[in-house]
């Protein structure tokens, strides 16, 4: 084994050379296996303790200090120095934390000291037990008297001083969490973020559901699905788009404070904020509006920001802060677009017009625009780009939120908003439609889209329909994707976010 701190980045003629000797090692491991030494890949060593909590209780000793405590750990080879009669090992654990392992002739003899040189490599997993003490140079370390391979890693690691590129860390994640403090940090803020929501959902006693991940027809939003075959029911199935309609009808069974966080799949474009797999949750709450989920979808992400970074001034990775607190903005869309373009724009604002002046602003206008499509796509081009500061927009058009009730005094929208953090909408919340004969009509309406050729229009559905006509009581519900809360709470891109995102 070399004395360098890392394997770089190898082409791979090195790597497959590489790999056979390690193999080799393998091999002699394996064959010299005993009841004590499990081999390449033991079933469990004896651990005592953990790095983490060694660091933790031991992490201040002086230079050169015996504390008569013995202990057993394992972690990942990250460094190693061999020097005579006395070798050097960081031991990684999995958050990162580093322990040092001294092998020295005095305490584990010339047989041991030997194979440690010839069988072990940077990347393997190693038990070490011994006396904890600091070394002349300060360092927390494990003086061995007796060590074991846990598992042997049969490729190299990449180089610890080189950054991986994006389309690396991404395809490789494995080795991101091994190289990288930012990949692990990432990792538990996104798990200290579920507790955080989950506590305030708890708080504010909501119950926690599941709802059908496969579904015979998908709803709850406009987009593609992905389409798959059962064949155990011979019928051509959806991967979920939303999971809203299946939530009302558990608040039409009586569930009135009611959320899920689950995964659902859009058949669409990937970019920097939009991934086809990705993390979402939704509540709904009985006898409130769209008002109050806003109250409710400011309070999550406050507590969240809070959970994560001690303060709702979150840091970014690049060191930027952004100010979460406070209440924030709230805006309507008609007015808000009006004073950007200079024209006033409202719900009776012909098609033609909008038309004219998404041609004279250079706004690409979408195949089968509606009226609310292109107040939406101006909207997006004259206000939403140049959204910074965390902004409710109040008040859509009527024909692009089909789930959504009419505004109860501004005729032609509906009690909707979509919360834009940094640039990009975080959430979307509505006064939800109850009146089962009106959403029928909405439906129909957005069949004729379909037919018309809109690939992301919603079909009617009877069974939703049918527990409406059973009474739901008047409700806000909210819907907010967790990879984009991530995102602006971080400022890291999706796929960073995402523990395992999808690539080609």
């Amino acid at each position: 084994m070399t004395d360098s701190p890392e394997t770089a980045a190898a082409p791979e003629d090195d790597v497959f050379e590489q790999k056979a000797v390690r193999l080799a090692k393998r091999d002699k491991l394996n064959a010299e296996r005993t009841s004590a030494a499990g081999g390449a890949y033991p079933v469990s060593v004896p651990v005592t303790t953990t790095i983490p909590a060694l660091r933790a209780e031991y992490g201040s000793l002086e230079a050169g200090a015996e504390t008569g405590v013995t202990a057993g750990v394992a972690g990942r080879i990250v460094f190693s120095r061999n020097t005579g009669k006395l070798c050097f090992a960081s031991l990684q654990a999995g958050d990162g934390t580093r322990i040092q392992a001294m092998v020295s002739l005095a305490k584990v003899g010339d047989e041991s000291l030997a194979a440690w040189k010839d069988l072990i490599d940077l990347g393997d997993h190693v038990f070490v037990s011994g006396e904890v003490i600091s070394s002349r140079r300060g360092e927390l370390s494990i003086m061995v008297d007796q060590w074991q391979v846990a598992a042997k890693a049969l490729l190299p690691l990449p180089n610890l001083h080189s950054e991986l590129s994006e389309e690396s860390r991404v395809r490789h994640r494995y080795l991101d969490l091994i190289v990288r403090d930012q990949a692990r940090e990432t990792v538990r803020a996104r798990s200290t973020v579920m507790k955080s929501l989950r506590q305030t959902f708890e708080d504010d006693d909501f119950l926690e559901v599941e709802t059908p991940m496969l579904q015979v027809q998908p709803g709850g939003a406009a987009a593609r699905p992905f389409i798959t075959h059962s064949n155990a029911f011979d019928t051509e199935l959806f991967m979920r788009i939303a999971p809203e309609l299946y939530l009302k009808r558990a608040v039409v069974g009586g569930i009135d404070r009611v959320f899920e966080i689950n995964r659902n799949f859009r058949n669409e474009g990937s970019d920097s904020t939009h991934s086809p797999e990705f993390a979402m949750l939704e509540a709904y709450e009985a006898y409130s509006d769209y008002n109050g989920i806003a109250d409710l979808t400011q309070k999550l992400i406050q507590h969240a920001a809070i959970a994560v970074h001690g303060s709702t001034t979150v840091t970014w990775a690049d060191g930027t802060e952004h100010d979460l607190g406070g209440e924030w903005t709230r805006i309507s869309m008609y007015p808000s677009l009006s004073e950007a373009a200079g024209v006033e724009v409202t719900p009776d604002t012909s098609q033609a017009d909008l038309e004219a002046l998404a041609a004279k602003s250079g706004v690409e206008v979408p195949p089968h625009a509606t009226h609310g499509k292109l107040v939406e796509e101006l909207w997006e081009h004259f206000v939403g780009d140049h959204l910074t500061e965390p902004t409710f927009v109040m008040d859509f058009p009527v024909d692009t939120s089909p789930l959504v009730r009419e505004h109860r005094s501004i005729p032609g929208v509906v009690e909707k908003w979509d919360l834009y953090l940094n640039g990009y909408e975080q959430a979307t919340g509505y006064s939800e439609l109850v009146d089962p004969v009106i959403q029928r009509e909405r439906f129909a309406l957005q069949a004729q889209l379909a037919d018309s050729g809109d690939d992301e229009a919603m079909r009617i559905d009877e069974d939703f329909l049918r527990a409406l006509e059973h009474g739901m009581p008047p409700s806000g519900g909210m819907g907010m994707g967790i990879d984009r809360l991530m995102m602006s709470l971080t400022g890291l891109g999706i796929r960073e976010t995402i523990l395992f995102p999808l690539v080609k």
